[in-house]
């Protein structure tokens, strides 16, 4: 019943002995208590504040992506077209190219045509003209068989030359 109802001897010997170890514990264990704990939320806040930060870099580095993707889909894009242009021009000046071989082929192609019809033309007349030679040589013979006619021929040719 002693501790239900205390004494003053043990309530002084239990105030002299709080008092000591409130003395002690703020001497020595206080300050390292509280500075640890200073500490610690010292770098709980920089450890916050580091989080924070790597957040914002984070979304920093995200829009520096999302911006270096489209940079990168902007060039792609610009690569392409400038592909698609080459390759067009390379279509049209490889037309323009077949074009003027065809024209110049066909132009050749004229050019043989008309000399061969000119050959063709030519081997006719020389052919005509032979035929004819022939045919008038062989009227000539015929018409000129009898001596009268040959006279008669040879006076008009001197008149005509005469005349000339």
């Amino acid at each position: 019943m002693e501790l239900v109802k205390p004494d003053f001897g043990l309530v002084f010997w239990m105030i002299i002995s709080f008092g000591i170890v409130f003395f002690l514990l703020r001497k020595y264990a206080w300050k390292p208590i509280l500075n640890s704990l200073k500490e610690r939320e010292t770098s709980i806040s920089d450890a916050l504040n580091a989080a924070m930060k790597a957040k914002e870099e984070m979304a920093n580095l995200k829009s520096d992506n999302e911006k270096l993707l489209a940079e990168a889909r902007n060039e792609r894009d610009i690569i392409l077209k400038e592909a698609r242009q080459a390759k067009d021009s390379i279509i049209s000046e490889a037309r323009n190219k077949a074009t003027e071989e065809a024209d110049r082929l066909l132009k050749i192609a004229r050019e043989n045509i008309q000399n061969e019809k000119m050959a063709a033309i030519t081997d006719l007349k020389n052919q005509v003209a032979n035929l004819s030679i022939e045919i008038s040589e062989r009227l000539m013979r015929t018409q000129l068989a009898e001596e009268e006619r040959q006279k008669k021929l040879i006076a008009d040719m001197l008149k005509d030359v005469k005349m000339n």
